[in-house]
């Protein structure tokens, strides 16, 4: 194991979007085990500094690999194709339609039912996003079109952030009724 390995290696995991999530943090645990810095107390300080390299490294690795989205960005960067979701905002027009209509749709929302509607609408697009994006990546190996994915992914997991603070408005406003 180096501190350079990528985050695959560094878990003995394929390099492959869908990742069995038990076994992720099983190696996770058995790495936190290895790395932990009070195992390296009788060594001195030199040794606990680089054991708690090792810890945050391994907790980095994880916190990328669980995440769906980010693993899956964290792939096609690893393949040679930036997400670069700051600067390439392109989206077919297909899905900007969709994204208008949603967005309507929770200003329209009137009450907690319509927006968690709305919600499970978005969220059963997303796993169907999700879905095809694995497809892409660990069937078709079309890191192009996943990187375009990603950024899609990235617009809808947005607009779900959003919606959970129209539910926490809405819920604030019942409550103080």
């Amino acid at each position: 194991m180096k501190l350079s390995d990528d985050d695959f290696t560094l878990f003995a995991l394929p390099q492959r979007q869908a990742l069995d999530r038990a076994e992720l943090d099983a190696r996770r645990r058995e790495l936190q085990a290895q790395v932990h810095p009070d195992r390296f107390a009788a060594e001195g300080a030199a040794a606990q500094r680089l054991a708690m390299q090792w810890a945050v490294r391994v907790n980095e690795a994880y916190q990328r690999l669980k995440d769906p989205l980010s693993r899956a960005a964290y792939i096609c960067e690893l393949r040679g194709v930036a997400v670069d979701a700051e600067r390439n905002t392109a989206m077919p027009a297909a899905f900007l339609m969709q994204q208008m209509e949603w967005r309507e749709a929770l200003d329209d929302a009137a009450d907690s039912a319509a927006v968690e509607r709305l919600d499970a609408t978005v969220a059963s697009d997303e796993q169907r996003l999700l879905a095809e994006l694995t497809e892409m990546l660990d069937g078709r190996g079309d890191t192009a079109a996943a990187a375009a994915q990603v950024r899609a992914l990235m617009f809808v997991a947005r607009f779900r952030q959003d919606i959970e603070r129209r539910l926490d408005a809405l819920d604030t406003l019942d409550s103080s009724r």
